[in-house]
């Protein structure tokens, strides 16, 4: 059976990554890399030695490719996706899909109506850690959720100056952290409907002014029955490298996702019941590029439109609405 031929649009070191996740599977083949840095597409070709470099995007879709994989700069992802997919070609897209709900819909109506397989890579639905609280909050053995607490601080935040330009980027932490801190939520809870969102976005610890991107964010919504609140940002002085939590509370009981220590990476689950505590789940996880190696996979047997796809506007307005617009 032939594999999927694949190419990847991006080989910094996510998409360096997800590409050796998806090499690893064994579903695709990995015949096209394109990046300006001489550096990037070097270390790619550690991993796919038979892939040719290519100059563009257009290049790429000439070569008869099944699939392409973008981890570019945010302001260039929908653009790019929707090129791909009108030339009947699956998207794996870094997060965000777009800029804003419009743009995410505009993908999403390219992968319908080119019936192509589209996933981004909202890797923290690929935890251990959720893949144990998610069943607790769908199967009502946490009761009626009713709050539901999200937590990402990165005490250092982007390194790249296009992060820091609303244009390009779409937002700052929110955008950047935040959305997989919503999309968890939205995700456990079916992808209810969303009303009362109420936000305060600061830059350096002043109240967000135009042409800038927040640093530091809070925000509330309801989603379905519950009570959602958000903190997000770069830079904050935590004490840790990292705060990473999605915290349910039911009227039967409470999980919750914690990173271990500051970690990036390290995770723990645990279920409450009043005061008593159940680990669910620990470290070690090699969770980072799963969802890209189920996209891989999926790929080689269906690569068809999956109506799954449709919920990625979801969180994006949401975001929207966090943002005032």
């Amino acid at each position: 059976m032939t594999k999927p031929r694949v190419g990847f649009l991006g080989t910094g070191w996510i998409g360096r990554h997800r590409m050796a996740a998806m090499v690893a599977t064994g579903a695709i083949e990995a015949v096209a890399i394109c990046d300006p840095s001489e550096e990037c597409r070097a270390e790619a070709a550690t991993d796919a030695p038979r892939a040719a470099v290519i100059a563009d995007l257009d290049d790429m879709l000439a070569l008869d490719l099944d699939g392409v994989v973008i981890a570019t700069p945010s302001a260039l992802h929908a653009a790019q996706a929707i090129r791909a997919l009108d030339a009947g070609v699956a998207v794996f897209c870094q997060k965000p899909l777009g800029r804003s709900a419009a743009e995410t819909q505009a993908v999403i109506d390219a992968a319908r109506a080119a019936d192509r397989l589209l996933g981004v890579d909202l890797s923290y639905r690929h935890t251990a850690a959720m893949a144990a609280i998610a069943p607790l909050v769908r199967s009502g053995d946490l009761g009626e959720v009713f709050a539901i607490d999200l937590t990402f601080h990165n005490a250092y935040g982007p390194g790249k100056p296009w992060f820091f330009d609303p244009e390009r980027s779409g937002g700052g932490c929110v955008i950047d952290l935040g959305i997989h801190l919503v999309d968890l939520a939205l995700w456990t809870l079916g992808f209810p409907a969303v009303d009362d969102v109420s936000a305060a976005l600061f830059a350096k610890g002043q109240p967000l002014r135009p042409g800038e991107v927040e640093d530091y964010a809070s925000a509330r919504f309801h989603a379905g029955g519950a009570e959602v609140r958000l903190a997000c940002s770069w830079h904050l002085h935590a004490g840790r490298d990292a705060v990473i939590e999605a915290s349910f509370y039911g009227t039967k009981g409470g999980a919750a996702l914690r990173n271990v220590g500051g970690s990036f990476y390290d995770f723990t689950a645990e279920a409450f019941a009043g005061t008593q505590a159940r680990t669910l789940t620990a470290p070690p996880d090699d969770w980072g590029a799963r969802s890209a190696a189920a996209w891989a996979v999926t790929l080689a047997t269906d690569p068809r439109f999956d109506p799954a796809a449709e919920d990625f506007v979801q969180s994006a307005a949401v975001l929207d609405r966090i943002y005032g617009r």
